[in-house]
């Protein structure tokens, strides 16, 4: 069974163009499979920061997914983005690699603040979530 709890600041996340508003919640089972891999069945739970797309106001993205690794030594494998290599030799799995990837495969690239964001207008730059602008544009945004 695997369970962490990896701070923000984790070096697991250095250069990662996320920013995590709380610790990260990694768990699972790591099983064996019939081909020598190993197959990681794991849940990964974060808090995201981020602005809306159309109004830049801060928000937060919950992230609460499962997902599944395979670990392999087998060459042919390598090729597979989803596979990540595995030393014939180990007695223990680093799952970081795995763990970083899939938060930033996870985190929602272009979020939203809410589904009907109305965004700036794009002739006068005023908040259209705050009502009609006053401009000759009627307030259409990009």
């Amino acid at each position: 069974m695997v369970q962490a709890t990896l701070p923000a600041d984790d070096p697991t996340f250095e250069g990662l163009v996320l920013e995590l508003a709380g610790p990260v919640e990694v768990g699972g089972r790591i099983v064996a499979t019939g081909n020598d891999d190993l197959l990681w069945h794991g849940h990964l739970t974060a808090r995201v920061a981020g602005d809306c797309r159309r109004c830049l106001a801060p928000l937060e993205q919950m992230v609460d997914a499962g997902i599944e690794v395979v670990y392999s030594d087998n060459p042919d494998l390598q090729e597979d983005p989803s596979v990540y290599p595995l030393d014939a030799r180990a007695t223990v799995v680093d799952l970081s690699q795995a763990v970083r990837e899939e938060l930033a495969l996870l985190v929602e690239p272009f979020p939203l603040c809410r589904e009907d964001c109305a965004g700036f207008c794009a002739t006068c730059g005023a908040d259209l979530n705050a009502g009609p602008c006053a401009c000759t544009s009627s307030g259409t945004t990009n």
